[in-house]
């Protein structure tokens, strides 16, 4: 927060020497939300950018919304294809109105998020390219918080940057703009707010840091475009192209031997839809857990090499054993633990104690995240909440962690026993707005 305080975000903002970015956001059947979500992102507070929002053939109204709303029109467009993506369908799209002149559309194929993404990538004439879901809600002051690792950096190359994603469940959205914040009712949403807390406050925050993040959600982050291109774009055979891909360009500067750094901003700067049910929820975790596996297995070769410095000895590492293998440890030692108290060999004493201390250390982290949201940004401003989200961090270790845990070892079993290997399905049932 002290550091942010040097920075004047409107120097970024008002600059026309601020660097072009191209907002890449790949739609599939999004018809519910799409006209408001593009609403959202042409309204940014940025002097430099412009939005293609790539329809990955859809089967719903999606084009037909976007046309009538934006009075869209098929313009002839040359794309260099330097990564290989399915054909065009329908062609691409600009508005005859003056207001809407930095939107692009472009329809093709289906061929996945990844595809999706590789065609924004080879349309795009700027230097950086901010990848986002559809469906999200950017704040309009994004684009000049995420540049700005872009610019700071002198002695080594920002290759990535990410921000905080937030929950936008039961929040009040107004032509694209977040209106009011609201803790929602659901036990389940309420459990993955604490768990965004945890993970973008605490944990990216600390290896942005130490310079050895492995991953930039997909929601939403900033990446060079060259270097992407360079490695060959999205790759569209893993469900994790978001952690994949940054892999792939960290083990590229490592092996060119080249200074370079991903970076994190601990603002909130897009709100997203949260699973509300535990049938997506799963589905969702069970396919995080095929993208790392996927990752973690293509690029075996920095795990423990002293070659890749920091990201090889400790980064790779780490993910491996924490991330990968936890959740079968945990379930194997689940097992081992019902075997013991079967055949009665069981010191109790040490057991409950063991128990409290796991549950405790569980509930201090939560607490500890609630805190540092607290004390910095504090978006959930309404009374009772800090304690509604307290009382949450005693209940979501018994509560959710179970449902963790099954996605997880579900995810395996899909990966190596599953043929088909679906990307699985987000229904969305839509942000509030008014």
């Amino acid at each position: 927060m002290k550091k942010r305080s040097f920075v004047n975000y409107k120097h970024i903002l008002s600059s026309t020497m601020a660097p072009p970015i191209t907002i890449i956001a790949p739609a599939y059947n999004e018809s519910l939300n799409i006209v408001e979500n593009v609403r959202s992102l042409l309204s940014n507070h940025y002097a430099n950018y412009t939005v293609i929002i790539v329809n990955d053939g859809s089967s719903d109204d999606s084009l037909e919304k976007l046309i009538a709303a934006y009075d869209l029109e098929k313009v002839n467009f040359i794309i260099n294809e330097k990564i290989k993506t399915q054909p065009i369908r329908a062609g691409v799209f600009k508005s005859k109105n003056p207001a809407f002149e930095k939107l692009m559309v472009v329809d093709k194929e289906n061929g996945g998020k990844a595809d999706a993404l590789n065609m924004g990538l080879n349309i795009s004439k700027s230097k950086y390219v901010a990848c986002i879901d559809v469906d999200c809600l950017l704040l309009q002051d994004a684009l000049q918080k995420l540049i700005k690792p872009f610019l700071q950096n002198a002695s080594s190359k920002t290759i990535a940057a990410g921000g905080v994603i937030r929950i936008a469940n039961s929040c009040t959205i107004r032509d694209g703009e977040l209106i009011d914040i609201k803790l929602p009712k659901s036990f389940l949403v309420r459990s993955q707010i604490l768990e965004y807390l945890r993970a973008f406050l605490l944990g990216r925050m600390a290896w942005s840091r130490l310079n050895g993040l492995l991953v930039i959600s997909g929601a939403f982050g900033i990446l060079d475009k060259d270097i992407a291109i360079e490695v060959g774009g999205y790759d569209t055979n893993t469900v994790g192209e978001d952690m994949e891909i940054i892999v792939r360009m960290r083990r590229h500067m490592e092996e060119k031997n080249e200074k370079y750094r991903v970076s994190y901003i601990p603002d909130p700067l897009c709100w997203t839809e949260a699973p509300d049910s535990y049938k997506v929820f799963i589905s969702q975790r069970n396919r995080w857990t095929r993208g790392t596996i996927e990752t973690l297995k293509k690029h075996r070769k920095i795990g423990f090499n002293r070659n890749y410095g920091f990201f090889g000895l400790l980064s790779y590492p780490y993910w491996l054993i924490f991330e990968r293998l936890a959740p079968i440890i945990e379930t194997v030692g689940i097992i081992y633990f019902t075997i013991l108290v079967i055949l009665r060999e069981v010191r109790w004493e040490y057991v409950l104690a063991f128990i409290t201390l796991s549950y405790l250390f569980s509930m201090l982290f939560s607490i500890l995240a609630i805190l540092s949201e607290e004390l910095t940004f504090n978006q959930y401003k309404k009374k009772g909440t800090g304690f509604k989200l307290i009382l949450l961090s005693a209940l979501e270790p018994i509560i959710l962690h179970p449902f963790v845990l099954y996605a997880a070892i579900k995810g395996n079993y899909d990966y190596y026993f599953n043929k088909k290997k679906k990307w699985g399905t987000m229904i969305r049932k839509g942000l509030a707005t008014s």
